[in-house]
């Protein structure tokens, strides 16, 4: 009896042992990179009546500090999150769907590609970006409190341009490359997105508009939380760097905006930059075939640690790379992809150039650097000048292969290895007709007045995407309704608010297979259809039908900006009817009951709509019965120089400052105004921001 008892005592030991060895072992085996120089850093953070930071520094690399202070107070925890995936060490906070992204993260290499490439990054990018990260430490240092994730810190300038490397891809459909390999299945011919990240950009030349002002409106459509959630910043040191505008989390500069003579503003592409190859493998699925010889299959293994409850368990992935790329294996066999930009970590070099960029040729001079893969960038300035160019960087393929197909992985010959240069890419300066536009749609319809670019000049090799968003329909149509007169900010206004749809694009084509349902004597699906066929094809909350129109539209909006096939219209228009039904009781509520944003104790009424350059992704939320807003329209700007050459902004975005601070008063003090379509003032110069600090302090 002793025995057994010593032994049970022994066996719970052990499991107890052995549970609290998983609970604490993850951090232990965490590597630490190597540290950053030590430098002293100063900055000062002046918070204004909206809690946007104004950060000023004797250096960029003082403000880059700063800027990472001040975005670690506002949301700390989603950059922790960034870190950590590129660490590695991702689902040891959010379990297995942190896991996927570990497992991506060393797939890509996004910690090797920043090491092997930092050398090639110039001594002030550098040294900007070891500020940013010790910025973060610093934060992370004195607000113990909220760091999850032990021995993650301190960060390093490789961590930061390791974060470009892993998340650069995503923007020009990497995730719906790999989310097909990862399904079993063959990657789609279109390399698009895989949800709908799009964006609106107009730039009117000054001789166009009926004031002499050049307009650039940047009008990013990004999820309203998380990684890629729009971040508001002024920007301001005694080294020339003078800048208003937004970023993501871990970006130690702005991505879209403006400076004193210049600014952008960034559109998603849907170019072809990414090629899979089948590979040939050997019986042992150690080689490969290649030009006829077989090369080694290039393996290693990784352990993602990916939380379960309290507990970390070790989860061993091999990872296997062959010439093209990285290597994933399905049921359907072994496949090699390849992507624009692997391996160049120079894109927060231009990114940092196009900030402190002072006129259009410095501005192109960093964009010929290609480091940014991808992206439209439409432009506009204080001399007048307007531009936009599409910005792939077009893999030099060869003749001879179906390039949006499986490529074969044993021919060299399907295998590029340099890119065109930026010569290639369809690009406008200063058009006749004084205007420009992209919607996430083709390039060579970008303008009007026989302006555009003819496609047949450009080689179907590059993979220029023809695709035409509704939002772009809808600008196209707009501007061609103005003529040739000139241009107001109250037309800019009309264009970028428009929440019509043409009967063009996807939503005609769903529409009509809706109305062409059998009710099958459903006398509710009837009543909906008969409904419909009142809508006045704009999501305004005018019509009685708006509401109805929503709901149907968003049911096939993602695979329609895709270009997708369509789900099933009796299935989805039933199930729309029954949730109306359900929670509405009734099909025609007002637009405005049904169409809400919903920030903490913030809940107010918003028009538009997927894929309307009102742009509205919602989901349906049953406690409620309404449909909320996560995405589209986000960070808004408005950048206006007058005759003058003088620069004057403003912004608007659908929460605050303090993105995931629910208690602070900036959580969701831009609501209200963003609903109503309206704007507040950037306070770009010290003038202007006299009288509006709300706080100022040191980190």
């Amino acid at each position: 009896m002793k025995f057994w008892y010593k032994s049970a005592l022994s066996v719970v030991a052990a499991i107890v042992i052995i549970a609290i060895g998983l609970m604490v072992w993850e951090p232990l085996a965490a590597v630490r990179p190597g540290a950053d120089p030590v430098t002293a850093h100063s900055a000062r953070i002046r918070r204004d009546n909206f809690g946007v930071p104004h950060i000023d520094g004797a250096s960029d690399a003082d403000v880059a500090y700063g800027l990472a202070f001040a975005e670690a107070e506002d949301d700390f925890a989603t950059i922790e999150e960034l870190l950590a995936a590129i660490r590695g060490r991702s689902a040891a906070i959010s379990g297995a769907d942190g896991a996927k992204l570990d497992y991506i993260s060393a797939l890509v290499d996004a910690q090797g590609q920043a090491e092997r490439g930092y050398a090639t990054l110039s001594p002030a990018t550098r040294v900007l970006v070891e500020a940013y990260a010790a910025g973060l430490n610093r934060y992370a240092d004195t607000h113990a409190s909220e760091v999850r994730l032990s021995r993650l810190f301190p960060v390093t300038g490789h961590d930061i341009v390791a974060g470009f490397a892993l998340r650069s891809p995503f923007f020009f459909g990497l995730d719906r490359t790999l989310g097909a390999l990862a399904d079993g299945k063959v990657p789609p011919r279109d390399g698009s997105p895989a949800d709908e990240r799009g964006s609106n950009a107009f730039a009117i030349a000054g001789a166009r508009s009926t004031d002499g002002v050049t307009r650039l409106v940047s009008n990013s459509h990004q999820p309203w939380t998380g990684g890629v959630a729009w971040y508001e910043v002024v920007l301001h040191s005694a080294q020339g760097w003078h800048f208003a505008g937004a970023l993501f989390p871990g970006a130690p500069f702005g991505l879209v905006g403006h400076n004193d003579t210049l600014g952008w503003t960034n559109t998603v592409n849907r170019g072809d930059l990414i090629d899979t190859y089948k590979l040939v493998l050997d019986g042992g699925a150690t080689q490969y075939r290649y030009d006829g010889q077989w090369l080694p299959l290039e393996t290693h293994r990784v352990w993602l640690h990916v939380r379960f409850g309290p507990f970390v368990l070790p989860v061993p992935k091999t990872i296997a790379r062959s010439r093209q790329g990285p290597v994933v294996t399905n049921a359907l066999g072994s496949f090699a992809i390849r992507y624009a930009g692997f391996g160049d970590v120079r894109q927060v070099e231009q990114y940092y150039r196009l900030n402190k960029a002072t006129t259009l040729a410095e501005w192109r001079s960093a964009m010929a650097m290609q480091a940014v893969p991808a992206t439209n960038f439409v432009y506009a300035d204080a001399a007048g000048h307007i531009a936009y160019i599409y910005n792939m960087r077009f893999p030099r393929r060869a003749p001879g292969f179906d390039w949006r197909g499986v490529l074969p992985g044993d021919i060299s010959r399907a295998v590029w290895t340099t890119y065109e240069p930026i010569t290639a890419d369809p690009t406008y300066v200063d058009p006749p007709s004084g205007w420009l536009a992209n919607s996430n749609n083709t390039p060579f319809v970008a303008t009007g007045g026989g302006d555009n670019l003819d496609p047949s000049s450009f080689s179907p090799l590059l993979g220029i995407e023809t695709y035409m968003t509704n939002r772009a329909y809808r600008f196209r149509d707009r501007f061609a309704a103005l003529g040739t007169a000139k241009i107001s900010r109250a037309d800019l206004m009309a264009i970028k608010f428009d929440k019509a749809y043409s009967h063009e694009g996807w939503a005609g084509v769903w529409l009509a297979r809706v109305l062409a349902v059998d009710p099958k004597g459903d006398k509710d699906v009837a009543a909906a259809q008969a409904l419909l066929r009142t809508w006045g094809w704009t999501l305004d909350g005018t019509n009685r039908a708006d509401a109805l129109a929503l709901f149907v539209l968003s049911s096939a909006a993602g695979q329609g900006y895709r270009g997708d096939p369509l789900p099933d219209a009796a299935a989805r228009l039933k199930a729309d009817v029954a949730f109306l039904l359900t929670h509405a009781h009734r099909l025609d509520p007002p637009l405005t009951d049904v169409l809400r944003i919903v920030r903490g104790t913030t809940d107010v009424a918003v028009t538009g709509g997927p894929d309307a350059l009102r742009a509205m992704y919602t989901h349906e939320d049953t406690a409620t019965g309404k449909r909320v807003g996560y995405d589209g329209d986000s960070y808004v700007m408005v950048v206006e120089w007058g005759v003058d050459g003088k620069v004057r902004s403003e912004s608007i975005q659908p929460y605050g400052s303090a993105i995931e601070r629910p208690a602070s008063p900036h959580y969701s003090d831009q609501s209200a105004l963003f609903a109503a379509e309206k704007f507040k003032p950037v306070y770009f110069d010290e003038a202007s921001l006299m009288g509006h600090v709300e706080r100022d302090y040191r980190p």
